[in-house]
């Protein structure tokens, strides 16, 4: 009997040494040695942080990503760009017919090219300026438009050509795609002047009537792209613009006598189709 109490005993106390050492193995590697000065230990995707504490940060807890750690430099501080822009569009229709649409005869373009330049001033971050002319031109020769027997408009000989002379600073913030050197993602914040001319004209002859217009346009607006290199030192990109808050002045003429005032102001945010452009820019 003595024996059978002797032997229980000492399971017990085997027990407890046993899993007295299984604790301090455990407490050996959580704890951290105290060093001097404390160092960086990355494991990705945690960085831990080893010296006098063990703890982990409060991001690190939540699971949040640390954007400092995702910061990749596609285009350097303290170089240059040089590069031009050019955009093209063209419509001719002859006698075409589109649902209520009738015996459209129409033709017409919108062209745009121009340098640009830009110093970057921290990483992916660059201002500069751009110049550009544009040129707008539309001429209608006849359109119908059919709702019925009892409703049809007619419009024949719609003339329209405009000049813009356009200056502009801009500062350009660029984004790689994944950790790509080639391709990469840019916005713009723009301010832009414009002086624009330009005639219009209705009927021929006998019911001719032409105005001739010349405003000023001062707009802050947004634009974007994307960027290919083709080169170490040349790439290609294609951008447009997505809006902004303009204000409009200027005069009309109307057959050398009538004179006319034009002012207006607006926000307009979307994807203006007629501003896309393809550049070529390089990097010094």
């Amino acid at each position: 009997m003595i024996t059978k109490y002797y032997k229980a005993a000492v399971g017990i106390l085997l027990l407890f040494a046993v899993n007295t050492v299984s604790a301090q193995n455990v407490v050996n590697r959580i704890e951290v040695p105290e060093q001097e000065a404390d160092t960086t230990v990355s494991t990705d995707p945690i960085v831990y942080k080893v010296g006098k504490s063990a703890k982990k940060t409060y991001a690190q807890e939540r699971g949040m990503i640390s954007r400092d750690a995702s910061k990749t430099v596609f285009i350097p501080k303290g170089q240059w760009m040089l590069g031009g822009q050019v955009a093209w569009n063209q419509w001719n229709n002859d006698n075409l017919n589109y649902l209520v649409l009738k015996d459209i005869n129409f033709e017409g373009y919108t062209f745009s090219a121009g340098p640009y330049f830009g110093y970057f001033f921290a990483n992916n971050m660059a201002v500069g300026g751009r110049f550009s002319y544009k040129r707008y031109f539309f001429n209608l020769g006849e359109f119908d438009l059919n709702l019925g027997d009892d409703f049809n408009i007619g419009l024949k000989d719609l003339y329209y050509l405009q000049h813009n002379y356009e200056s502009t600073v801009f500062v350009r913030s660029y984004l790689p795609l994944g950790n790509s050197k080639i391709f990469g993602l840019f916005g713009e914040f723009q301010l832009n002047y414009i002086f624009a001319e330009g005639k219009n004209s209705t009927g021929r002859d006998e019911t001719f009537t032409g105005v001739y217009e010349c405003t000023h346009n001062l707009e802050i607006g947004l634009g974007g792209g994307m960027v290919v290199f083709l080169a170490d030192h040349v790439a290609a990109e294609v951008m447009l613009n997505v809006g902004g808050y303009r204000v409009k002045w200027g005069s009309q003429n109307t057959n050398n006598i009538e004179e006319g005032r034009i002012t207006s102001s607006g926000a307009n945010f979307k994807i203006d189709l007629f501003s896309i452009k393809f550049g070529l820019t390089y990097f010094l």
